[in-house]
């Protein structure tokens, strides 16, 4: 153990008792300060500018080796592949003397640097709030993304035992079960494809507490900064709630199993009575829709049977961060073909080894399986997302339109038809999709768009309808506030180029063709606005648009945009607290500002902010007001 603290201090910069190094001979001259320095010639500079490059790289290498020793030793623990009492024995310092000390002291730099632009002060923002007067004032329920909330598991059958309490989502347990049991894991997180809750002997429960989604592994954290904040405006479990669920559920299954949104309503209910205030509903992402479904479900007579006047009661305001109202594009080749830009995108090596570890078949019949993901498929059809010559938010200088939204470079069977808009997609997906699947999607959800008042009224008693904001309305609360705060300017997937899978392993009939790169198209994915997970679309033409319309709003509902751009600090992996990113804008500095102006009752100082052009794109729609 010795060693490895040896190996931390001289590599992190931690102090030490270490005797240095010897020192070098003293220089001949000295600065304006009194420092010494030493005279070097252009061309000796140049070699050492080449000899750092390469000095850079080569610590890259062997930082990745030693990361790759380290996960196999972690992976193997129990399995006695590896002897970790042997790696502890290793003479690091022998190791660390073989390596340049340059290397060493890049090393200390890069670390350095990057444990200040990841650790900013995450209380700051409360800090400073509280300086100002704002403190806790309205209870807050926050409800996370999809796959941001922890699965644990509580069967006790003989499959189910070694996981008793453990994460096998959201967790190095996780991991572990990945890598050293697969078939028991997917076993685990797949749902019966008949009735869409567990199989017969499992039994997943999403974890509970602010523990559920603060982190999704360690050191991996999602609303964590967010409750920094908030704590120090006074927020502790006394009035605030993190309102974890199964994302893997449908809805209507979740009220079913786990009696989500009785719960849910209880929560709120109790914030108000215990505090006096009506309370702050936070959501992110896909627990956006989840919210705008319980904002139905809580007034239906034989359902939540609040009433009316419910919501306007209890709930002051919605903040919905980075909400995909109208759901996520890349969740469409998730469940058509098992792959998305981030497996399109990575090279033969790591393709082969991700095949042989989940084929792309694997990973579809896990997709189909969560019907809760399901929900992320875009709603709108051509009236949002476009025809093939047209789309609302094509550019001036693009050569393809986004309105095909699935292609084909070569167009001669019914497995490779021509070009599809998204509706002509959705029907794609499900003539060749399995009858569960299909009739799972068909019963559960509705992707279109209600062109009257006369028809939102209706389905505002269709459940299935309940999750798609251009069908069904806000409910009749005058005195509720919605927030959008998202990120904008990081590229996200618009659209696709497919081709017949020729490859006779394969269980699938079409691929992305990731050969096909030219103008827009990169390795066949196209790229278009958004926060790199959710469109722009998505994100903003409910809250820049839709929702100012008299058919979907009819109570006035007042409705504030706050863009926010994508300005990532490049030494941070999770860009720095200026980030636009779709899941790390819950640490970015000037969201959690607006929570908890927000939350303190100061959301009426909050002005909007515009930075794209969503207004513009929300103009061409296709959908009209009464």
């Amino acid at each position: 153990m010795s060693s490895l603290n040896t190996l931390r201090r001289r590599v992190l910069g931690d102090s030490s008792s270490e005797p240095s190094r010897a020192s070098s001979p003293n220089p001949a001259f000295k600065d304006k300060n009194g420092e010494h320095v030493t005279l070097v010639s252009t061309s000796k500079l140049k070699q050492l500018s080449s000899k750092r490059s390469r000095r850079r790289q080569w610590f890259v290498f062997g930082l990745g080796g030693l990361f790759g020793v380290i996960i196999a030793a972690f992976f193997a623990q129990q399995h006695d592949v590896i002897n970790l009492e042997g790696l502890m024995d290793m003479n690091l310092d022998s190791l660390l003397d073989a390596i340049p000390a340059g290397i060493v002291k890049d090393a200390k730099d890069i670390t350095r640097h990057e444990r200040e632009t990841v650790n900013y002060d995450s209380f700051a923002v409360g800090l400073h709030l509280q300086s100002q007067g704002v403190k806790a004032r309205h209870p807050v329920i926050m409800i996370p993304g999809v796959i941001s909330t922890g699965l644990e598991s509580w069967g006790t059958e003989e499959v189910s035992r070694q996981y008793f309490r453990k994460r096998l989502w959201g967790s190095w347990s996780m991991m572990r079960a990945l890598v050293l049991d697969k078939a028991s894991w997917k076993r685990h997180l797949a749902l019966d494809k008949l009735t869409g809750l567990d199989p017969p002997g499992i039994k997943l429960r999403a974890a509970q507490g602010f523990d559920a989604a603060d982190f999704f592994i360690t050191g991996y954290w999602i609303w964590s900064k967010a409750l920094e904040n908030l704590a120090t405006l006074g927020y502790d479990p006394s009035n605030a709630f993190t309102a974890a669920y199964d994302w893997r559920l449908s809805c209507g299954k979740l009220e079913l199993r786990d009696h989500y949104f009785t719960r849910l309503k209880a929560h709120i209910e109790t914030g108000f009575r215990t505090s006096g205030e009506k309370v702050v509903l936070i959501s992110h992402s896909m627990g956006s829709q989840v919210l705008f479904y319980f904002l139905h479900w809580v007034e239906a007579e034989g359902y939540g049977g609040g009433g009316p006047d419910w919501v306007d009661t209890f709930v002051d305001s919605w903040i919905n961060i980075s909400g995909s109202m109208l759901g996520a594009l890349k969740g469409y080749p998730a469940v058509l073909s098992g792959e998305m830009k981030d497996t399109a995108h990575l090279n033969a090596f790591a393709v082969y080894g991700l095949e042989r570890f989940l084929a792309k078949h694997e990973r579809v019949e896990l997709f189909r399986s969560m019907p809760g993901t399901s929900s992320m498929l875009p709603i709108g059809g051509n009236a949002v997302w476009g025809n093939k010559t047209f789309a609302p938010d094509d550019s001036r200088n693009q050569t393809v339109s986004y309105g095909t939204f699935i292609n084909f470079k070569e167009s001669n069977s019914t497995q490779s038809p021509a070009n599809l808009t998204v509706d002509e997609s959705h029907s794609y997906l499900m003539k060749h999709s399995d009858t569960w699947y299909r009739e799972q999607v068909q019963s559960t959800y509705s992707y279109g768009v209600a062109h009257s008042r006369a028809e939102v009224e209706r389905n505002g008693k269709d459940p299935r309808k309940w999750m798609n904001p251009l069908e069904t309305r806000l409910p009749l609360a005058p005195h509720l506030k919605v927030y959008c705060f998202y990120g904008v300017g990081k590229p996200t997937e618009r659209s696709y180029w497919y081709r017949e899978d020729r490859d006779p392993t394969s269980k699938l009939n079409v691929t992305i063709d990731t050969t096909l790169s030219y103008g827009e198209i990169d390795r066949g994915v196209v790229m278009g606005e958004g926060d790199g997970t959710v469109p722009l679309l998505s994100n903003g033409y409910m809250c820049a648009k839709g929702w100012r319309m008299n058919r979907y709003n009819p109570a006035g509902i007042t409705i504030k945009v706050y863009e926010m751009p994508h300005e990532p600090d490049r030494f941070s992996p999770r860009g720095g607290p200026n980030t636009g990113d779709h899941v790390d804008i819950l640490g970015r500095a000037s969201l959690n500002d607006l929570i908890l102006r927000v939350a303190g009752g100061k959301g009426n100082h909050v002005e909007e902010n515009y930075v794209s052009n969503i207004r513009e794109y929300s103009e061409k729609v296709k959908i009209y007001d009464d």
